[in-house]
């Protein structure tokens, strides 16, 4: 099992390149284009105009652990995320979202089982897991969060639900590497690296 420390997974996935999962085949980029100019422009003005009161909202700090996603009216702005330390925005039109890259920890509530060979379990698990990819983490999933915790559930009952309860008690790693795997293949869209698996109680 390879485990990646913060560090390097943030280095990692600053360099991976964003693939979106979202919109439609309608999307244009190139729609408001103008009129983005036009209020990029006002906004220079504004805040040169306001110097040196606007530099205090331009510029924004993020932690060592964390990186931000800057939207510009609403669209993603190329590149990669931004951080750590400081970076520029435009208050006027710029958004941002920070995304925190340690390593979290959740419990899988205990999960009512019937196994291969009808017998009834409760088992529990804990995940550990961090963001790999910011810019997939927000625009690809509204709650990464969330979403892995719900995937983990179920992937728990459905990888439990082929195993007699000899092989679940008696062959816990296992069981806990299968689940690793099936969870790192259906986060990755999401930039979420699910770092590893423990089966907790049966």
């Amino acid at each position: 099992m390879v485990k990646r420390n913060s560090v390097e997974s943030s280095a990692q996935g600053l360099n991976v390149e964003f693939k979106k999962n979202y919109g439609t085949a309608y999307d244009d980029e190139e729609s408001n284009s103008c009129c983005a100019v036009v209020i990029t422009i006002i906004s220079w003005l504004i805040i040169i105009l306001t110097l040196p009161i606007s530099i205090w909202s331009c510029i924004k700090v993020v932690q060592e652990y964390e990186r931000a996603v800057i939207f510009r009216l609403g669209r993603l702005r190329s590149g990669r995320a931004k951080g750590p330390g400081m970076f520029f925005i435009i208050p006027c039109i710029d958004t941002y979202r920070c995304v925190d890259l340690r390593t979290g920890a959740f419990d899988v509530p205990p999960q009512e089982i019937l196994t291969k060979d009808s017998v009834t379990v409760n088992v529990d698990a804990v995940v550990y897991y961090q963001v790999s990819n910011p810019l997939a983490a927000i625009c690809n999933n509204d709650d990464y969060n969330r979403s892995t915790r719900l995937l983990a559930a179920t992937t728990l009952r459905n990888v439990l639900g082929t195993k007699n309860l000899a092989d679940i008690l008696s062959d816990r790693e296992a069981i806990a590497e299968n689940m690793h795997r099936t969870l790192e293949e259906a986060t990755d869209p999401w930039g979420v690296h699910v770092d590893r698996v423990e089966i907790k109680d049966v």
